[in-house]
């Protein structure tokens, strides 16, 4: 611990300043600014390198948190990217997208604000990419053992990496024209450009993983196919059927699903030719569920220029306080604002949608609210309390509900539990002999955080299956840690 005093001597939070709103939504780059060296010189110094550090326990990956943020403070950048790899094969992701459960299991968060780890974390692999310390790891050695992995998100991306680097010959199947799932086509590029993953790519081809754009396991291969063509295969399709909205009016023109919306919206950033896109371009907006992707839609909007932006969510407004019922250090549900958020739009909650209103055109008009009201157990539109809300596109950010599994249940057999996820043991493994599910496919809509660790997890897994043992880090079960949904 380079200055056992930090904490005391430095006890503001510091954050690199977010680009003014007027400059930022005239363009799609990330929204913060350049972060002052000195400040986060500072915040590694407030770690307080605790005897029990509680940050290890709430990042799924086991971060080791104290030992990099002891090395920044100490301006040794390349040990420190060093250190985050251990455990982390794609910071870059997790520093921008992850909401840092780490942070509020931080010791010092119980009477001060908590180190800003996650922007330390960017910070350390921005720096490696800009001096060049990230280079490929190819193996010393090939297996002669074969691995698909079908879905090309964070968990897919993480156990291509670990399994590659072992020796053995790694192919990712993505059924998008481009690799990167979700972090390409569902992320905008306001919270992350797409450089990021393009440069991470790279490392991972150089390494020798094989990448197959635009084939859909399924449909082009069967999944009996390729379990007969390789020797595993990794199931990491992740969680995208979107829970519905079955209420009057849902057929209307104008009423999609937020991936609709933020898929099409990428391609355009990404420079493809799209047939007429969603676009909010002088529409009143309207936006179901108060989350992530909630706010994703929001920013998106106010880039596209929409007349109004609002987002509608069903339950009470979080607590900007931590809550009785969760206590330090674990990680509660506190009412944030996002960059989206400061843009503009409006957000209401304990808004219950009870019908879409539409044109004679069939087009949506507006959306009918009520207040909700908590009863019989559940939230209920309140009677007397319906209003109307302008609304030209209505975008439904409600979460999902599991992942697409027909193909894999008609071809391979494998089961599927009460919520839509893939069934699979604690080992990750499935009844298929060599089949493993990880990431949002078996665990459920979750945390990018947790997509790496499963990733990784199954990699060891993989591993140890196909040659009798693994050098590999021993997995992270998702049965022995709770959902962070």
């Amino acid at each position: 611990m380079a200055d056992p005093r930090g904490f005391m001597k430095y006890t503001e939070r510091e954050l690199p300043p977010r680009r003014p709103v007027e400059v930022r939504i005239g363009d799609w780059r990330e929204v913060y600014g350049a972060g002052d060296p000195a400040a986060l010189t500072r915040q590694a110094s407030r770690c307080m390198d605790c005897g029990v550090p509680f940050c290890h326990g709430g990042c799924p990956l086991g971060n080791l948190i104290p030992e990099w943020n002891d090395l920044v403070r100490r301006g040794d950048g390349k040990a420190a990217i060093e250190r985050l790899h251990e455990t982390n094969n794609f910071p870059e992701f997790t520093g921008r997208l992850c909401p840092a459960p780490c942070e509020s299991s931080c010791v010092l968060s119980i009477n001060q604000p908590a180190v800003t780890i996650k922007n330390i974390e960017v910070s350390i692999i921005d720096q490696a990419w800009a001096n060049g310390w990230v280079q490929p790891v190819p193996p010393d050695r090939l297996s002669g053992k074969t691995v698909a992995i079908v879905g090309s998100g964070p968990a897919g991306l993480a156990a291509a990496q670990q399994l590659t680097r072992v020796g053995h010959t790694v192919a990712v199947f993505e059924r998008d024209d481009r690799i990167g799932g979700l972090l390409r086509y569902g992320i905008p590029d306001f919270k992350m450009e797409k450089h990021h993953v393009d440069q991470r790519l790279a490392q991972m081809q150089a390494e020798g993983t094989r990448f197959r754009a635009g084939v859909e396991i399924g449909r082009d291969i069967t999944w009996e196919d390729l379990s007969e063509r390789y020797d595993a295969v990794v199931v990491a399709t992740g969680a995208n059927v979107p829970r519905e909205l079955d209420i009057p009016g849902r057929d209307l023109l104008g009423v999609h699903h937020a991936m609709d919306y933020l898929t099409p919206a990428n391609h355009v950033q990404a420079g493809d030719s799209v047939t007429a896109p969603l676009t909010a371009e002088g529409k009143h907006v309207v936006i179901l569920g108060g989350g992530d992707t909630g706010a994703d839609c929001l920013g998106t909007s106010h880039r596209q220029l929409a007349l109004s932006s609002t987002m509608l969510a069903i339950g009470k407004k979080p607590s900007t306080e931590r809550t009785e019922d969760a206590p330090w250090p674990l990680d509660p549900v506190l009412f944030e604002v996002q960059s989206a958020h400061e843009e503009g739009g409006s957000r209401e909650f304990l808004a219950s949608t009870v019908e879409f209103l539409g044109n004679d055109a069939g087009e949506v008009r507006a959306v009918v609210v009520a207040e909700t009201e908590y009863r019989d157990g559940g939230r209920h539109p309140k009677p007397g309390t319906e209003q109307e809300i302008p609304a030209d596109l209505v975008l439904l950010a409600l979460g999902y509900r599991g992942a697409e599994h027909q193909t894999l249940t008609d071809q391979l057999g494998l089961g599927v539990d009460s919520l839509g996820n893939l069934d699979r043991a604690k080992d990750y493994a499935t009844e298929k002999p060599g089949v493993f599910v990880a990431g949002d496919a078996g665990r459920g809509a979750s945390l990018i955080v947790w997509a790496i660790a499963e990733g990784r997890a199954v990699a060891s897994q993989v591993d140890e299956f196909l040659e009798g043992d693994t050098l590999l880090p021993a997995p992270v079960s998702a049965f022995d840690r709770p959902l962070h949904a």
